[in-house]
């Protein structure tokens, strides 16, 4: 009886840490799971902060093009008055 109790003994020990190591392992899988999530995230954060400062870069171009488009329109009103004055002064 002794040898039985023994490896009874023996085997619930072997049981209690495998049982403790499939735990190890199965946190360790979800931790590189949530790893592998973020680092993807990340990814696709950049991507997006990427593409976004082309798109601002685009607009802030578009809006300097569009400002001096509006002082040369200026600039010509301000002729076009001139000459309908110096006209109508006549």
């Amino acid at each position: 009886m002794s040898g039985e109790k023994t490896a009874k003994s023996a085997l619930e020990s072997l049981n209690k840490v495998l049982s403790r190591l499939e735990n190890a392992v199965d946190g360790r899988v979800e931790k590189e799971r949530d790893f592998t999530e973020a680092e993807e995230e990340v990814q696709r954060l950049n991507s997006d902060r990427s593409r976004l400062a082309q798109e601002l870069d685009q607009s802030e171009d578009r809006a300097a093009r569009l400002e001096e488009a509006n002082r040369e329109v200026s600039r010509r009103l301000v002729t076009a008055m001139e000459t309908i004055r110096a006209v109508l002064d006549r």
